[in-house]
Order: C-alpha cells, then structure tokens, then sequence
C-alpha cells in the first residue's frame, strides 16, 4: 500500500469508495488477522482523506454565508 505522501490527492468519492470496499471486507469475517490490520489501518487513513474533504466544503459553505450575511447588512 502506498502512503498518503506518495500516492495522488484522492477524491471524495474515491476516497469513500474505498473505504466502503474496506468495510465489506473486514465485516465479512473472511480476512486473515495481518490483513485485516492493514485493512484497518488503511481505512483510517481513508477516512482522514473523506474528513478533510468534508472539512474544506463546510469552510467553504460557513465562509460564503458570512460574506452573504455581510452583504445583506
């Protein structure tokens, strides 16, 4: 697995996909324990990735309402 350094900014949607596919394979029971901690480690990593995006699009939406509240004063 490559590192979040050295691997191209994902997307939201990519980053939830995986991580989706992660969770099927960890709930299925069928995933030795080593693989299951890469798994794990990996998903947590991905949801870093989703969070962050998350993050930025509230900015965004929390910085667009202040300007508007400030224009409508």
């Amino acid at each position: 697995m490559s590192s979040p350094e050295t691997e191209p900014q994902l997307t939201y949607e990519q980053a939830r996909q995986q991580l989706a596919e992660i969770v099927t394979k960890l709930e299925s029971g069928g995933v030795p324990l080593a693989e299951s901690m890469q798994l794990w480690e990996r998903g947590e990593q991905l949801a870093k990735v989703c969070q962050g995006w998350l993050d930025g699009a509230k900015a965004k939406i929390d910085a667009a309402r202040a300007e508007q509240a400030g224009q409508a004063d």
